[in-house]
């Protein structure tokens, strides 16, 4: 078991700031769960508490059912990557992999035993007796990998781990690592700023903003079911649709407590004939702007409730100022109060 728990904790730093407040948050044994949010949210700051690396103001952390208020970060069992990689450039692979080994006082045996279980793992047996100057960016961040994995920890952290990779390396080390954990079956809690990268590799997703927990949810939860305007707005590419009631009351009958309408681009259909149906919304606009990304289209419409994004599979051609007929159907909209909360019981 790797459970991570954090009661109540509290950061301020010694200027007075305080960055998180009352934090409580429960991560799953063998779970992977990323902490995404804007910069400046508190997620590495968070887990750098948890890695022991800053001090807590208030609360505490618990790993493995063992309270790490007071445990040095060298005997919390735990591993990090950083996004430098922080590789020695003098060492080769090897060596870079084993030093961890060597402080701990492993045997050379042993050592070599380990090493030889991870290097293949991590495709890096033709390189052990290369300079980090000798590899690529992917290669390099492999042996940061090998050198936490080596460890054998309970928990792995890893701190914005892809953000120096060019976007097809990125894409390729996020498929390794959702491999790495299924095979390892380690708990990873792994920060990001990328929403793509929350999606695509976690179990759980904890979004933050300003030191607060907007939502814990899986993948699939956090974007179907969002709890608020900032998820909804955060989650997903491009963001919802957010307009206020005033711009869409002439158009659709709204509950009282309706403030905010939502709905996702993906939903809004160019219109067809006989797309005037009784659980549909029929609307018209223009082409403000077009984004080509591969297979499918991203339009910006103006319509006489605002401008709003429209994603469409690349199979029509539109054009700048083509005006244009939309349909949405009212089950994919999303009601908000005037706290920009969820409205329970609202249609999506």
């Amino acid at each position: 078991m790797s459970e991570i728990l954090l009661k109540n904790i509290r950061k301020t730093y010694d200027n007075g700031t305080t960055v998180i407040e009352n934090l409580d948050l429960k991560i799953e044994s063998g779970s992977f769960t990323v902490l995404v949010g804007p910069s400046g949210c508190g997620k590495s700051t968070t887990l750098r508490m948890i890695a022991g690396l800053e001090d807590i103001t208030g609360g505490e952390i618990y790993i493995d059912g063992k309270c790490m208020n007071a445990i040095q970060p060298g005997d919390r069992d735990i591993a990090m990557v950083f996004q430098n990689y922080a590789l020695y450039p003098t060492m080769s692979v090897k060596g870079n992999i084993e030093f961890g080994l060597i402080n701990a006082k492993i045997p050379k045996q042993e050592r070599e035993r380990l090493i030889d279980e991870i290097v293949d793992i991590v495709d890096l047996r033709d390189h052990l007796h290369k300079k980090p100057s000798q590899l690529s960016g992917g290669q390099r961040q492999r042996v940061a990998l090998a050198r936490a994995m080596v460890k054998k920890p309970k928990v792995f952290l890893m701190d914005e781990p892809l953000s120096n990779l060019d976007a097809k390396l990125r894409n390729q080390m996020r498929s390794e690592l959702i491999e790495l954990h299924h095979k390892l079956g380690a708990t990873f809690v792994y920060v990001t700023h990328d929403q793509v990268e929350a999606l695509s590799m976690a179990t759980d997703i904890v979004l933050m903003e300003k030191g607060v927990i907007r939502q814990h949810s899986t993948p699939h939860e956090i974007y179907v079911e969002p709890q608020n305007v900032f998820t909804a707005q955060f989650i997903g590419t491009p963001e919802m649709n957010v307009l206020t009631r005033e711009k869409v009351e002439k158009y659709i009958d709204l509950d009282h407590e309706v403030a905010y309408i939502g709905f996702r681009p993906s939903k809004v259909k160019l219109y067809k004939e006989g797309d005037e149906q009784e659980d549909k919304f029929v609307f018209e606009g223009y082409i403000l702007t077009r984004e080509m990304l591969g297979s499918e289209v991203i339009y910006r419409v103006q319509t006489q409730m605002g401008v709003v994004a429209v994603k469409v599979f690349n199979d029509v051609e539109l054009e700048l100022d083509d005006q244009v007929k939309l349909s949405l159907s009212y089950k994919h909209m999303y009601g908000f109060d005037k706290s920009k909360d969820r409205i329970k019981g609202s249609e999506s």
